[in-house]
């Protein structure tokens, strides 16, 4: 925690690694939050979610009729992410041809939207994150070198949650305080029984495993 709020002040692009559902999501809020773009918006973008096409039209916007169907234009991530932080979640998946249009935004500070000729300057940071061993796929051919090293200007491991036990109070507090409030309920708390059970499992499914059995037992719960 101590890394990301050191970094959170900065301008540097940051790299998560971690296992599925270790929370780097909630690390990228945390460096958001904190930094000097807090007062921006933080976009969050899912590149293994969507096919290239879309993702493409998502990410850098498009023109009225760059494509079938595009009957408006449209703004994309980057420049809703404008003067703040756009989170590229699952990097790894991205195709070449998104990665060399991603390494230019790194360069450039510019996008070019689909079936545009002019670019539009955008002034955006970068949190990038994956399960994915980069430098394996850099080797192997499958992401290039140079957006590599663009992204990883800090890297962030974030280990699995049963390697970090003692964080697992401060995000059941977290939990649940958010919890509560989307579902409109008073002040939660685990009793220490419970709380013991959650210490001692493993945690296979990581902060989002832990997120779901918290979110269960407090829609279950019984009114006081």
């Amino acid at each position: 925690m101590k890394t990301l709020a050191r970094v959170a002040r900065t301008q540097a692009t940051v790299l998560l690694h971690g296992e599925s559902g270790t929370g780097k999501e909630l690390a990228a809020r945390m460096i958001h939050r904190y930094s000097d773009r807090a007062d921006k918006r933080l976009v969050t973008a899912n590149c293994g979610a969507m096919p290239e096409g879309l993702l493409e039209s998502e990410l850098f916007g498009h023109v009225r009729g760059a494509f079938t169907g595009a009957a408006s234009s449209r703004n994309g991530l980057f420049r809703e992410a404008d003067k703040g932080t756009l989170f590229l979640d699952e990097v790894g998946d991205i195709s070449p041809a998104l990665q060399a249009r991603l390494l230019r935004v790194l360069q450039e500070q510019e996008i070019l939207p689909v079936g545009a000729d002019q670019a539009v300057k955008v002034d955006v940071r970068i949190i990038a994150a994956t399960h994915r061993d980069l430098e394996a796929l850099v080797r192997d051919g499958r992401f290039r070198e140079d957006l590599y090293y663009r992204l990883n200007v800090v890297s962030v491991i974030l280990p699995p949650l049963r390697e970090r036990a003692h964080d697992v109070p401060l995000l059941i507090d977290h939990f649940l305080k958010a919890l509560a409030r989307r579902h409109s309920r008073g002040p939660v708390a685990v009793d220490p029984v419970a709380q013991e059970r959650l210490l001692a499992y493993d945690w296979p499914g990581n902060v989002r495993e832990l997120h779901n059995v918290l979110e269960r037992a407090l829609v279950l719960a019984s009114r006081t």
